[in-house]
């Protein structure tokens, strides 16, 4: 199974996603970290994933190959991350078949109602959880 993880910035939100999706120990998962910039794909690199690449090609590349994509709901909107995240993006991520687990991190004008609250490292073991769940499915 191949899991992008996809961030921006920094990516500190993705490094701690792949530190978790590591601690799993399965070898029928695939980590490939994709980052809007060097920095976020570096970082994410150093949290252990199994390759990586860095823009707006090879996120919209890769959207189509991966089974799973993680990720802040940001990644699906244009322009988020402080213009980070093209339209194109946006679009690849929006539109791949992949399964999208999204972080409901409400930055960018964006509150999803219904949601509550929680602290990150709360979403980070619920996306490991359903990682679990999923991989138990197969």
């Amino acid at each position: 199974m191949k899991i992008a993880v996809i961030d921006g910035k920094g990516g500190g939100i993705g490094r701690q996603i792949v530190e978790r999706l590591k601690s799993l120990n399965n070898d029928d998962v695939e980590i490939i970290v994709l980052g809007t910039n060097s920095q976020a794909t570096t970082n994410m690199l150093k949290a252990g994933a199994d390759d990586g690449a860095t823009g707006e090609n090879a996120i919209v590349w890769m959207s189509k190959k991966v089974d799973i994509i993680i990720g802040p709901i940001a990644i699906m909107v244009a322009n988020a991350m402080m213009g980070e995240v093209s339209p194109k993006m946006a679009e690849a991520i929006a539109s791949s078949e992949a399964l999208k687990l999204l972080l409901p991190i409400n930055k960018c004008n964006i509150n999803v109602v219904g949601v509550e609250a929680k602290k990150l490292s709360s979403l980070f073991d619920e996306i490991c959880e359903k990682v679990k769940q999923i991989l138990n499915e197969k």
